[in-house]
């Protein structure tokens, strides 16, 4: 038999059917991720206009007060997104069970809290998109949006642009179908290449993997673009924020929606 707490939990969740997830609100508040939210939840440390909240599904309206350890959130910061040019030998997590050098701990201490549009491979580098907005992470992460991902990739092996054009129809590699890649040869000298691979999938290790389908070998792997977002002069290990007015326009986010964010 459910607990007056949880009672009282489920009840919030049925009076309050529009709004956000609570996990999303604090998340937007820069407390913490979603995952850490819902952590926090199943603890008991998180309470709307009072009440302990003992449910993720939790939806949050304008005039409720979330608070977590009794401390009500504050005002959610304006969505902002940067520019990170990732180096070679770094995870893209927060944390890594392997001990290894993660991209968010060597990011400036001056960043709010934020995450990754995508990942890029351990040993993988170049643009990479940081926002402390998870719609905004969404938005650009889902394959329907069509956004392209654009890489330079040193091969090792023998390769001419027929090889190359044979990925443009897209290929079936272990029962994993991958969409079309357009490569094109850039440079080549005996067996080492430089080619421009284009694709809007972004599949785990969808360059590599295709590559090996050729016989190839990727011994770099530079991400140089994102959508309408370019990687250009920005130096290993810097970051960039990108002028809201811009991504705005690139994503068709409407200043109504973002009133407060940054002109």
């Amino acid at each position: 038999m459910a607990d007056d707490s949880t009672r009282k939990g489920e009840h919030i969740a049925q009076e309050n059917p529009q709004g956000d997830r609570i996990a999303k609100v604090i998340a937007r508040a820069g407390i913490c991720s979603r995952r850490d939210a819902e952590k926090l939840i199943a603890e008991g440390r998180v309470s709307l206009d009072g009440e302990t909240v003992t449910t993720p599904a939790t939806k949050v309206g304008n005039n409720h007060v979330v608070s977590v350890d009794g401390k009500p959130l504050g005002e959610p910061d304006p969505a902002r997104l940067w520019r990170y040019h990732k180096p070679a030998g770094m995870v893209t997590t927060h944390r890594d069970p392997q001990g290894r050098p993660t991209v968010f701990a060597n990011l400036p201490e001056t960043l709010p809290r934020v995450v990754s549009i995508g990942r890029l491979d351990f040993n993988s580098e170049g643009l990479l998109l940081l926002t402390n907005d998870g719609e905004i992470a969404r938005r650009l992460e889902l394959p329907a949006g069509g956004w392209p991902r654009k890489y330079r990739a040193r091969l090792f092996g023998k390769v001419t642009q027929q090889d190359l054009d044979k990925l443009a129809e897209g290929v079936t590699i272990g029962g994993v179908k991958y969409g079309p890649v357009v490569a094109d040869l850039e440079r080549s000298k005996g067996v080492h290449s430089w080619a421009s691979v284009t694709l809007k999938e972004g599949k785990n290790r969808e360059v590599k993997r295709v590559m090996e389908s050729l016989g190839l070998k990727v011994a770099r792997l530079i991400r140089v673009q994102f959508g309408p977002f370019h990687l250009g002069q920005l130096a290993e290990g810097a970051v960039e924020e990108i002028p809201a007015k811009l991504w705005r326009e690139q994503l068709g986010i409407g200043r109504k929606k973002h009133a407060k964010e940054q002109p």
